[in-house]
């Protein structure tokens, strides 16, 4: 009986869900999130949300209440305001951030969503009520995992998979010498990160159009301290760019570029143009985001061609990024980032 009714609880624990809410913008919220045991959200303009019975409906008035916002922006907050008056239910566990303590604050959803401005503060209307436990969660006590998922500025998100150890340490705080060690995953989650982001930058870099790659490979030339000459629109002669070290293109190494954008392989013949190509002197480096043949690089071994791929190109251009002429970085909008060595 003891066995069965364990299951029973497991089971119901299971199906709870562990959602994280941001407190204000900046954490103002959580005095008056304890003091009416409540969690709140913004976007007041909208109203009630569940007046709006689709989504769609909740999109168009925001877009008509938040014109001077970013499109993507108000997107993002419709679909939080939605998930959080349609999703979240009685009995799932509700976690916020304490920036002050750096800890986490967590409670027990005991009323679904409810739209008054007279409760906490009128520019965060949309609520639920929740019963918040006198314990905390430490943010060091925390896996680097966790450290990481908890970290998104979403201000509503799931966090099902950390709602087991958040529990564990809710009851049982671990002591300081009890932490575990997260040199190792830490290393692991920054790798994954920049990995993700240069897949990311690759993907937007084969949206290009075969010209913008064209100017995209220039301006990368120009950040290395080359004056180019970008061959315009029709027949090119078998060469797309040229680099010279002075103005006039006197002093060597002067370098001739031809640039493939597309799906198919650059093939030996085609890296053989090149070669034959004036100036018959100078360098030859080959881009080409469809990568290369075998034949091809044969080729471009026994003739000295620098071939670069589009993972190649993504990394030049991760590299020489902030000395890009303006005008082509408006191509490829970058923000930068930074994280721990």
């Amino acid at each position: 009986m003891k066995a069965l009714v364990r299951q029973i609880v497991n089971e119901v624990d299971s199906m709870k869900k562990w959602w994280m809410v941001r407190a204000g913008d900046s954490n103002e919220l959580i005095p008056v999130w304890k003091s009416e045991g409540i969690a709140s959200i913004g976007w007041a303009k909208l109203g009630d949300p569940k007046k709006y019975k689709t989504k769609e409906e909740l999109i168009l008035k925001a877009d008509e209440a938040y014109s001077e916002d970013k499109p993507k922006t108000r997107l993002s907050g419709v679909n939080q305001v939605w998930r959080f008056s349609r999703e979240i239910q009685i009995g799932d566990r509700v976690v916020t951030y304490i920036k002050k303590s750096r800890e986490y604050m967590v409670g027990t959803v005991t009323e679904p969503h409810f739209f008054d401005t007279s409760i906490g503060n009128p520019y965060y209307p949309n609520h639920i009520k929740v019963n918040w436990e006198k314990n905390t969660v430490k943010r060091e006590a925390l896996s680097q995992s966790a450290k990481n998922s908890l970290g998104s500025v979403l201000t509503v998100f799931r966090i099902d998979e950390w709602g087991s150890e958040i529990e564990k340490l809710l009851n049982e705080p671990l002591s300081e010498s009890a932490q575990q060690d997260d040199n190792v995953e830490e290393t692991e989650i920054i790798e994954d990160l920049v990995g993700k982001a240069t897949s990311m930058i690759q993907d937007k870099v084969y949206k290009l159009d075969p010209w913008q790659i064209q100017e995209l490979v220039g301006g990368l030339l120009q950040a290395m301290g080359y004056n180019v000459q970008v061959s315009p629109k029709g027949p090119d002669g078998g060469v797309d760019i040229l680099a010279y070290k002075d103005a006039f293109g006197f002093e060597k190494p002067i370098i001739k570029v031809q640039v493939k954008h597309r799906k198919m392989s650059a093939s030996a013949p085609e890296i053989q143009q090149l070669l034959g190509a004036n100036p018959l002197d100078a360098n030859s480096l080959f881009v080409s985001t469809g990568g290369f043949t075998s034949q091809a690089e044969v080729v471009a071994k026994h003739n000295a061609v620098r071939l670069v791929d589009l993972e190649e190109l993504v990394k030049l251009i991760e590299e020489w990024y902030e000395k890009i002429p303006g005008e082509i970085k408006a191509l490829l909008p970058l923000k930068k980032i930074y994280v721990p060595e």
